[in-house]
């Protein structure tokens, strides 16, 4: 021990640790001391000679150093774990949580004084008005259920109306995880704020205590909206105009245009309180897209609601037209598309209208006077009022209402779309129609009482009114109609719709032929295309001009001739030959035969098809699935069924997709997007009545597919269906009722048609407008499916195939004496034709 500690003292100049071990080693056993000496000189040499690490090679040495290297491997692990739950909560879970809904929502606050202040969102008097009431809404959503989803309010404009107080618009923001997003439905939202007014028995008003501020329950609106309306409305906006209308009938204008880009933009006009606002459209130069890219959405608030909208115009406009409020705002919602686009227009501020009259008639029915609908000739609001007392000269006349383009009939089970009326305490519905109708008040001093009733702005109305005899209200040479018109008893059964719901065409008995007779034939058998008369006199003289009728082909220069089906025959009838013109339709080529017909592919007793046999039949798919069938009417247009775009969102083209010159479902040789979608606006949803509307295509189908994809014809209104007609239904649709698959391939069926009287037999109220096919066993049908698609009739001798019929109804599929009911095409040719041309 000794001898170790002296030759400690003689290395006085080496580290401590060395020292350290040595003496440690020594203590283990004198024995090996001296050898372990000798051991640790070598060692201090060569720690002298040895360079050492420097930099890099320093730091890695350091590193590699088993306790560093478990601290530093132990920090990777944790960095990466890190890094990926950063990454998972921005893309996933950030994602979820930071879904953000938006709100709408308007509610009047009662027995508050509104001052002028108020219209200015910069003013003393906004501010202070608008913090308390945010705090209030804050608060009630901050106690609620969805407590830990409320964001924000944010009070967008305080206006005032004639129930007086302040009408609170305001905006409310949520971040919803998506797996919540259910619990924010606009009803939850705006159930939360109704119930959190309280309200007591003895209280008569609809005005309740929301934390000490009276809120008119009923006033209260809230709607899910946007975000781009809440980004493109709020404060920091640069879009957002305010006009204001303080003087009764004086016009301000309003001009909006795009020549520099695209606009979306956004004007609040008030007026007067105690006035309504009425806005003119004088002109609106936009591209027709369904409201896609271009429109003009006019609401009646302050903020883009959907509960609120007045009226959408998705066309450009060359005739003006007005809008008016229900109370003194409004909020036009400009979207306009590079381009040259355009608005012009003025609004004013107009007095509430006091839509009161005592009326009188004279004893001659010829002397009229007229009535006309609310705010006339603006488009009716949703909210408004009249009443006409009637006086006619003695107790035997009674009043008849002669209108233009609608129809009264008695209220059912279901609302009033358009109109609500009470004539002597019976409630009638009023539709609108496309021709006259006279409806007739077997009372002397009757009452009668109009309210509006759409959800948007409606078409106005106006009616003469003069006096009938009750005893008789048609002369004694008429007949009366069902639609109250009176038509001559000559023209009974002569093949015209002269009452337009065929009411005198109906219960008549066939016709005598009359061939070689002293009276002229019939008009049904005169120039239809048959030889009825073994002499053929009914078909001589086709081509000679005559009066016009409906049921009589007219040329473009506007002659009519006999011959009924002159269109696309073959044979220049028209002395301007415009009867030949546009005739590259009808015409399949067909290509090769696939599979066979056998009963196992039916669409209800239909059998497959060859490819090229229909190439106008088209299949509409709906977010990537079949929905319903259209048919083929020049390269940009199809035609189809208006129920197949009732519904909001099945009324954006965006959705739809055109698969055509399609054989079996996937094999669509050309996939076209819509550009819009045209609605009949007199579309009954009820009845079905005008089921017809037009797609217009994005692009058309390349030349080379011509063969596979081509027009039908286009029936004129004269065009009349014989038993040597062929007509064929075709579709995608269920073969039964109770099919579950749809077919692959295309189907077909051959049906007849029935006659109307027939029609009307089985199902009652069928209009002119509809028609009926198909066979008595009922075998042989439309089903679901093939809504919207075509009925084709070929002419005799192989002639070319018109689009006579569209699958619109029917009362189940192929059951026994129950025909399906189609859209008759020919009835709509002009109003095609206005839109397509």
């Amino acid at each position: 021990m000794s001898t170790r500690c002296e030759e400690n003292e003689q290395t006085s100049g080496d580290d401590n640790a060395s020292q350290q071990d040595a003496a440690s080693i020594a203590d283990v056993s004198v024995e090996v001391s001296t050898v372990d000496h000798t051991l640790q000189e070598l060692r201090r040499k060569y720690r002298k000679t040895r360079r050492r690490p420097k930099g890099l090679k320093r730091l890695w040495a350091y590193l590699l150093n088993i306790p560093h290297l478990s601290v530093i491997t132990t920090a990777v692990v944790f960095v990466i774990v890190v890094v990926m739950w950063s990454l998972l909560w921005v893309f996933i879970f950030r994602r979820e949580s930071n879904s953000v809904a938006y709100f709408a929502g308007m509610f009047r606050v009662a027995n508050v004084e509104f001052i002028p202040e108020y219209r200015q969102a910069e003013s003393h008097e906004f501010v202070s008005m608008a913090s308390k009431i945010q705090h209030v809404v804050s608060n009630v959503y901050k106690m609620s259920s969805v407590a830990r989803l409320y964001k924000q309010a944010v009070i967008s404009d305080l206006s005032n109306n004639d129930k007086g107080g302040v009408l609170v618009h305001f905006w409310m923001v949520f971040v919803v995880p998506r797996l919540k997003s259910p619990s924010m439905c606009e009803e939850c939202i705006g159930a939360i704020f109704r119930d959190s007014i309280l309200t007591t028995l003895a209280n008569r008003s609809s005005v309740g205590y929301l934390q000490g501020l009276p809120v008119d329950i009923d006033s209260i609106l809230i709607n899910g909206v946007q975000r781009s309306d809440y980004t493109s409305n709020t404060a920091g906006s640069q879009c957002v105009d305010k006009m204001y209308a303080n003087l009764p009938g004086a016009r301000v204008p309003l001009n909006v245009f795009s020549s520099w880009g695209g606009v979306n933009c956004h004007v609040k006009l008030t007026s007067v309180p105690g006035s309504l606002i009425r806005l003119t459209v004088t002109s609106l130069v936009i591209e027709p897209s369904g409201c896609v890219n271009d429109a003009l959405t006019v609401y009646d608030a302050l903020l883009p609601m959907r509960g609120r909208i007045l009226h959408r115009v998705c066309e450009p406009v060359s005739s003006s037209f007005s809008i008016v409020s229900t109370s003194n705002v409004m909020l036009l919602s400009f979207r306009m598309t590079n381009g040259n686009k355009s608005f012009r227009g003025h609004f004013d501020a107009i007095a509430e209208e006091i839509c009161m009259s005592q009326l009188e008639t004279y004893l001659e029915p010829a002397i009229s006077g007229q009535i006309f609908s609310p705010f006339y000739p603006s488009l009716l609001p949703p909210q408004c009022s009249c009443t006409w007392t009637f006086q006619t000269p003695n107790s035997a006349s009674g009043v008849a209402l002669q209108f233009h383009n609608y129809v009264l009939n008695p209220k059912d089970m279901k609302g009033c779309d358009h109109g609500w009326w009470r004539v002597n305490e019976v409630i009638f519905c009023g539709s609108y129609v496309g021709h006259r109708t006279v409806f007739r008040i077997a009372d002397h001093n009757p009452e009668v009482e109009f309210r509006c009733s759409s959800r948007n702005s409606a078409q106005p109305f106006q009616a003469s009114y003069s006096s009938y005899d009750i005893s008789q209200p048609c002369p004694e040479s008429h007949f009366l109609c069902a639609t109250g018109l009176c038509v001559e008893k000559s023209r009974r059964c002569d093949g015209l719709d002269d009452c337009q719901d065929e009411s005198d065409e109906v219960l008549c008995s066939r016709p005598t032929m009359n061939c070689g007779g002293n009276s002229p034939l019939h008009p049904l058998f005169v120039c239809n295309g048959e030889t009825d008369c073994t002499g053929g006199e009914d078909e001589i003289n086709c081509t000679q001009e005559t009066t016009c009728t409906a049921i009589r082909y007219q040329c473009t220069s506007g002659s009519c001739i006999l011959k009924k089906n002159a269109k696309c025959d073959g044979v220049h009838d028209c002395q301007d030959r415009s009867d030949e013109a546009d005739c590259e339709c009808g015409r399949p080529s067909l290509l090769k035969n696939v599979g066979s017909s056998s009963g196992s592919e039916r669409i209800v007793g239909g059998a497959n098809s060859v490819e090229g046999e229909w190439p106008w039949q088209v299949s509409l798919h709906f977010d990537g699935s079949l929905y319903c069938g259209a048919s083929v009417l020049s390269s940009d247009w199809l035609v189809s069924a208006a129920h197949c775009f009732s519904k909001e969102r099945l009324s954006d083209p965006r959705y739809w997709r055109a698969h055509m010159g399609m054989l079996t479902q996937g094999s669509a040789k050309h996939i076209a997007e819509i550009q819009r979608i045209i609605v009949h606006e007199y579309y009954n949803a009820h009845t079905f009545d005008y089921d017809i509307a037009l797609l217009q295509l994005k692009k058309s189908w390349p030349a080379p597919l011509s063969p596979l994809i081509q027009p039908v014809c286009l029936p004129p209104s004269s065009h009349t269906v014989t038993d040597s007609h062929r007509c064929i239904v075709t579709g995608w649709g269920y073969r039964s009722e109770e099919d579950k698959a749809l077919p692959s391939v295309l189907q077909k069926a051959e049906v007849s048609i029935l006659s109307q009287s027939e029609c009307k037999k089985i199902y009652g109220p069928i209009s002119p407008r509809m028609l009926c096919a198909g066979v008595p066993s009922g075998e042989r049908d439309a089903c679901r499916g093939d809504s919207g698609g075509p009925l084709s009739c070929q002419a005799p001798g192989g002639g070319r195939w018109f689009l006579i019929g569209i699958v619109s109804w029917g009362s189940g599929c192929g059951r026994p004496n129950l025909p399906g009911v189609y859209t008759r095409v020919n009835k709509f040719t002009s109003w095609i034709y206005s839109h397509i041309s």
